[in-house]
């Protein structure tokens, strides 16, 4: 038996980096671009930081933002790999890769002396925006300016610009391949096979189709933690509870598409008898902590990260976050 699914194929561009907006007419593509097959984005240093649609297997340089800095070190430079594997080291170890127009255009002063007056000394100009943002991956505080130069005369630098080909119709992201060989194909819509392979065909086809309910809500709306569980109360049932790994999962893909850097969840701490719990009543179990060993505090709660590995915070009730509602 074969059904469709909620996947089609998609050609949209999009920023890795949590809540960045991608906007069609803020690119800057060089000639030709972006190139069809080519689904990932660099910066072509040969045509004035110009973006190019590269391969993202072939290795190159990449850069990653860090927002967690307290110091205005805020890019990290690093050695070739694939994009994906820098996306992965970027969000594991410090934020992501650089991404966005303002990002990039601070990139493009530091090491390409573009947008500069003529009054302006472009050596100066150039080796204060180099203070401001580099760092080196290993922890140095500072770059040396042999080694910065090198960098930044790098042909090609991964920056976090993707293209979809597919999505799901819900919006979350798609990096499923478990596809039947015997019908690939290039059509725009996608069914399940009883092997649970995916299929490609003509969205016009008459076929069964698999509908799913989702138990889980993002609210793009900024309120404390103690607002959030009265409206979630209000309009859905409570806020969302996390008991495992799959749960875990499920909702960090969704945080992908908040635009606050934590997002609430129901987890809530108890000053008086001196444990955390969920407000659904449930015993917590699984456990998912940035930092463990952070002090407890009365009126606290938990949120979970919008980027890196998605950990949870302990975050006081005042700060105003997104946050989830369970169904």
């Amino acid at each position: 038996m074969e059904a469709w699914i909620g996947l089609h194929n998609n050609n949209t561009w999009r920023w890795s980096l949590s809540g960045l907006h991608f906007n069609e007419s803020d690119t800057k593509w060089g000639s030709g671009e972006p190139k069809d097959g080519k689904n990932c984005g660099a910066i072509w240093k040969n045509s004035k930081a110009e973006w190019e649609a590269v391969s993202c297997e072939n290795p190159t340089h990449f850069l990653c933002y860090n927002d967690k800095d307290s110091s205005k070190k805020l890019y990290f430079f690093g050695h070739e790999k694939t994009w994906y594997e820098a996306q992965e080291y970027c969000e594991e170890k410090h934020t992501g890769l650089v991404g966005g127009t303002q990002q990039l255009k601070e990139l493009e002063e530091a090491c390409f002396c573009l947008g500069l007056g003529s009054n302006q000394s472009l050596e100066q100009h150039q080796k204060k925006k180099q203070a401001e943002l580099f760092k080196l991956n290993n922890g140095a505080t500072y770059v040396t300016m042999e080694s910065l130069l090198n960098f930044c005369t790098i042909d090609h630098i991964f920056i976090g610009l993707t293209r979809e080909t597919r999505a799901w119709s819900d919006g979350s992201r798609f990096s499923f391949t478990f596809w039947d060989p015997r019908k690939t194909g290039n059509k725009d819509c996608i069914m399940m096979n009883d092997r649970g392979e995916l299929i490609s065909e003509d969205c016009t086809d008459k076929r069964p189709f698999i509908c799913y309910t989702d138990q889980v809500i993002l609210i793009k709306e900024n309120r404390t933690w103690e607002e959030a569980l009265y409206y979630c109360r209000h309009h859905h049932h409570d806020l969302v509870t996390i008991t495992n790994m799959d749960e875990q999962i499920w909702v960090q893909e969704k945080t992908k598409n908040a635009s606050s850097p934590f997002v609430w969840t129901g987890l809530r701490y108890t000053c008086t008898l001196g444990f955390w719990f969920w407000v659904s009543d449930e015993v917590v179990h699984y456990k998912n902590w940035a930092s463990p060993e952070q002090v407890n505090e009365c009126d606290m709660s938990g949120a979970m990260q919008t980027g890196g590995e998605h950990q949870w915070f302990k975050k006081h009730d005042e700060e105003k976050f997104n946050f989830f509602c369970s169904r």
